[in-house]
């Protein structure tokens, strides 16, 4: 279903603050839809990345941040490698993001932003992600602690996940882009 743009006084401003935020000029897109063609789940989404950078480039608001795609992109960087602009739609994605959880818009039903946080929190600890630990904090925040439970041993045979948390991450270094991020968006 395709996402309608209303009107409204501040036309740009949603544009503005991803450019802001992901260092992409919305404008550079040539709507070629590379990036929409070769997008795993795009047939998942109601949206497709094309169409998210379209509607930047016309003005939508803050309708587009309640759109599912925001939430289910993988971040896989498929789109940013068929982009013959090197468009980085991973960054305008964790800019919408951004945006979305500030502006309260509405949270999709699978609870991706806590799955989000939850990887986040691996790598701020252990310097990469931590597959394990992200389950774990997911199940906690949602307070489904046994469901799936019968594939984490399929999941452990064929070495899909790990047990122990990973090493040899450069942490110090993980930790000051973290903190560097939090000082930038506390100073805004």
């Amino acid at each position: 279903m395709p996402l309608k743009i209303g009107k409204e006084k501040n036309a740009g401003y949603l544009k503005r603050r991803v450019e802001d935020i992901s260092g992409i000029k919305i404008d550079g897109c040539l709507q070629c839809k590379k990036c929409s063609c070769g997008c795993p789940v795009t047939s998942s989404s109601s949206s497709s990345p094309s169409e998210i950078i379209k509607l930047l480039q016309l003005g939508a608001g803050d309708e587009l941040l309640n759109s599912d795609i925001i939430w289910v992109c993988a971040s896989c960087a498929t789109c940013f490698s068929r982009c013959p602009m090197k468009i980085d739609m991973m960054a305008v994605m964790d800019a919408l993001r951004i945006l979305a959880v500030e502006r309260k818009a509405v949270i999709p039903e699978a609870n991706a932003p806590l799955m989000n946080r939850a990887l986040l929190k691996t790598i701020r600890i252990f310097g990469r992600t931590y597959d394990l630990g992200a389950m774990l904090l997911y199940k906690a925040g949602t307070s489904t602690y046994w469901n799936d439970m019968e594939k984490i041993p399929t999941l452990l045979k064929k070495r899909k996940i790990a047990i122990l948390p990973p090493h040899g991450a450069d942490k110090k270094t993980v930790r000051k882009i973290f903190n560097k991020t939090n000082e930038i968006k506390d100073n805004g």
